[in-house]
């Protein structure tokens, strides 16, 4: 990297604002049936975080109110949340789109029978982490059985309908299985298409490429082997300038557990709230969320490096 190019970034970053608001990202919290090696916020079967439906009430009465387009549900493992159908069925008279983001095998615990029914007869929209569609790579990442697992519940989503009725979408997220950039989006999405057709007769909408952020549980793995300021200057090097224009950050929030706001969900695992008075969805102020200064830190190279990453994948533009 040039040492303009760097610069740039720091002078941005220290003055990058919001210029919109159209989705909300909710986090239902940590507590997952999973324990992942990238996981940025350490979720685990062990976690006591959990969104109580006071919370959930808030958020339903500000989509009720103000004109969002899409609520992005997240976890740890969002499935556990014991109010998920009554929340998803509180924000459904409102129009707004709804994504929930799983990992699979959340959907197998035996409280969640008929869960992947509910969800295409809402017609939820599935964001499923699908790391590779080699179960080698799968079990370095997410343990032993998960892979199997989750060719079940994908094959189950698609006698749904999932993936090949217009109304159901499936995307399937990738990530790389340590530390370095993933491919171009593009040209994996080809590769699992193909991969997963003919080896398993599954079919998906997109695929969403995410870099590994240096957070939370990857970052523990990444300070064990010594190797953190190497991954740092990786994604520094890579600083896409280009990719400045659509950081989600800049069009989202995210809403943890306790009802904080967050301009992303990697700062709400680092514990650092967006930058307004009152950050709480309890004193939700749509004209201060559309200005609002937003907050960075070295995680962001993470975003902008290469094509760019985010909730919905690489950026457009490419590095």
């Amino acid at each position: 990297m040039t040492k303009h190019r760097f610069n740039d970034f720091r002078l941005i970053s220290g003055n990058l604002h919001s210029n919109n608001l159209n989705s909300l990202q909710v986090n239902l919290g940590r507590l997952c049936n999973l324990s992942c090696n990238h996981c940025h916020l350490a979720a685990s079967p062990n976690s006591t975080e959990v969104m109580p439906w006071t919370v959930m009430e808030e958020i339903i009465r500000v989509v009720k109110k103000e004109e969002i387009s899409t609520v992005d549900i997240t976890g740890g493992a969002p499935e556990l949340n014991p109010n998920l159908k009554k929340f998803i069925d509180g924000l459904i008279p409102s129009g707004v789109k709804i994504q929930l983001r799983t990992n699979l095998v959340a959907m197998l615990e035996k409280q969640q029978v008929g869960l992947p029914e509910y969800f295409s007869e809402k017609n939820i929209t599935l964001v499923a982490s699908m790391p590779c569609y080699l179960e080698s790579n799968v079990r370095a990442q997410r343990g032993n059985d998960v892979f199997k697992k989750s060719i079940d519940v994908l094959k189950l989503l698609n006698t749904l309908g999932y993936g090949t009725v217009k109304n159901l979408e499936l995307d399937l997220v990738f990530n790389p299985g340590g530390p370095f950039l993933p491919g171009l989006q593009e040209e994996l999405e080809v590769i699992y298409r193909r991969e997963l057709q003919l080896r398993y007769d599954i079919v998906f909408n997109k695929l969403f490429v995410l870099t590994n952020m240096p957070v939370g549980r990857f970052k523990v793995m990444l300070c064990q082997n010594g190797i953190f300021n190497e991954y740092l200057a990786l994604l520094k090097n890579a600083y896409n300038r280009e990719t400045l224009k659509q950081l989600m950050c800049r069009s989202q929030i995210s809403i943890g557990w306790d009802g904080t706001l967050y301009d992303c969900d990697f700062n709400l695992a680092l514990g650092q709230p967006i930058d307004i008075e009152a950050s709480n969805i309890s004193f939700f102020n749509l004209q201060k969320l559309i200005n609002r200064k937003i907050v960075t830190g070295e995680h962001c190279f993470g975003c902008t490096a290469g094509s760019g990453s985010s909730c919905n994948g690489s950026l457009k533009a490419s590095g």
